[in-house]
């Protein structure tokens, strides 16, 4: 079997955790968390209400990547989850051993604006969503991997994305 890794990206507030996990669940694979991956100066900037740069973004991709590549050495395919808000930044993970494709989670901005403001738990402050948004990057037709438009609950959505990468 070949190692496949799916990155379900999006903007802060898409439910990439909630449907990357439920995804893994269903395709018993692996749940990595880019979130958790990120240093801890990176969080402790967005903490703060500071926009990362590309500068910040570099290392954390690697070692998302590098996670992918680790799994993918042991013959194990994984669901992550993780922003790729560019397409510079999905060539990154691209690189991971493994074919990797991309679910993009696609809600409409006053949802998102929504959901982050009532968000509890999470040290990502309501106030980086328009930066997120003005820096994501549609997928693009040589990209492998499908847009969601998020309309239900997070089983339909991970029922949408199996029939869409199938």
């Amino acid at each position: 079997m070949d190692v496949e890794h799916l990155v379900v990206m999006g903007v802060s507030g898409t439910g990439k955790s909630t449907v990357g996990r439920a995804l893994a669940a269903r395709l018993g694979r692996p749940f990595l968390e880019g979130d958790e991956l990120h240093p801890e100066t990176n969080v402790a900037k967005m903490s703060a209400g500071i926009a990362l740069v590309d500068d910040d973004r570099w290392p954390w991709l690697e070692r998302v990547r590098d996670e992918m590549s680790r799994h993918a050495a042991a013959g194990t395919s994984t669901v992550v989850a993780c922003s790729a808000l560019r397409r510079i930044y999905r060539a990154v993970l691209r690189e991971a051993e493994g074919n990797v494709r991309f679910v993009l989670l696609d809600v409409p901005a006053d949802v998102l604006r929504e959901r982050v403001a009532h968000r509890a738990g999470h040290w990502m402050p309501p106030s980086l969503l328009e930066s997120q948004l003005s820096t994501l990057e549609a997928l693009q037709p040589d990209e492998d991997g499908v847009t969601l438009p998020v309309t239900g609950n997070p089983d339909a959505v991970v029922k949408d994305a199996v029939a869409a990468l199938a």
